[in-house]
């Protein structure tokens, strides 16, 4: 069982590899559910990290509809990930009546190249997840990120264990959203690939001086003066957890 770590900051990367993370899926924007990171955060993850990086190529928040010109950014997003040796990308496109746009993703795929290629959590609002698994597997994407369609995985692990079925080995299937050491094994008996996680702390940041009353951004649902992390304890527990039950067989 492969153990991939939701990460949005230098530290973050850090301590899920020291907690045994087999890879990373590096991202910005904590608050959008994960956007394209800096340049910067990429080349530096890369230089600090021994284990598998994936960066998460979306230029913005919202649905996974994209015009020209966000493709165009993806495109480039996609050639700096590779620049910076990373070893794959993270991606999702739909059309949209919610079908996969099939046609673009393999673009972006055959882009990606040797880079491997995730398609993330936009299956969970496809009209159709096994039509939509099908349509990934035509891309030469060589994993699927899903919830199994609902908000938690452990809320889709039917579908979840279905998707495992109906793809016959053909990709990976990789659980995410709401997976931590009290639900692991649950989700790893639907024959998932992979489980995907923050394993998220919140800690009150540096400053002392705040300015209680002015937002940066009126729409964060967070208190700003709060850092958001990958918690190493937390990964170390659900890895444990999944050891201590392979002992069991």
């Amino acid at each position: 069982m492969q153990i991939e770590v939701c990460a949005f900051s230098i530290e973050s990367c850090l301590n899920a590899q020291r907690a045994g993370a087999y890879r990373i899926e590096l991202c910005g924007g904590v608050y959008e559910g994960g956007t394209t990171p800096s340049y910067g955060l990429i080349q530096r993850a890369r230089s600090v990290l021994s284990i598998q990086l994936y960066v998460m190529i979306r230029p913005r928040g919202g649905d996974f509809c994209y015009d020209d010109e966000e493709l165009n950014v993806m495109r480039l997003d996609i050639q700096a990930a590779k620049k910076s040796g990373a070893d794959g990308v993270v991606l999702g496109l739909l059309k949209p009546d919610g079908k996969v746009d099939i046609e673009r993703t393999k673009e972006l795929v055959d882009l990606a190249k040797p880079m491997g290629v995730t398609f993330h959590r936009a299956i969970d609002v496809a009209s159709d997840p096994f039509e939509a698994l099908e349509a990934i597997i035509q891309t030469g994407a060589e994993r699927i990120l899903t919830s199994g369609q609902q908000n938690t995985a452990v809320e889709g692990k039917e579908l979840l264990q279905q998707l495992v079925e109906k793809s016959g080995g053909r990709i990976e299937i990789m659980a995410g959203s709401g997976v931590n050491a009290d639900n692991a094994l649950l989700l790893a008996e639907t024959g998932v690939n992979a489980l995907h996680l923050t394993g998220k702390s919140v800690r009150r940041g540096a400053m002392i001086y705040r300015k209680e009353d002015v937002s940066m951004a009126s729409v964060l649902p967070a208190d700003e003066y709060e850092i958001i992390y990958t918690n190493e304890a937390n990964i170390k527990r659900l890895i444990k957890k999944l050891e201590g039950e392979a002992m069991n067989f």
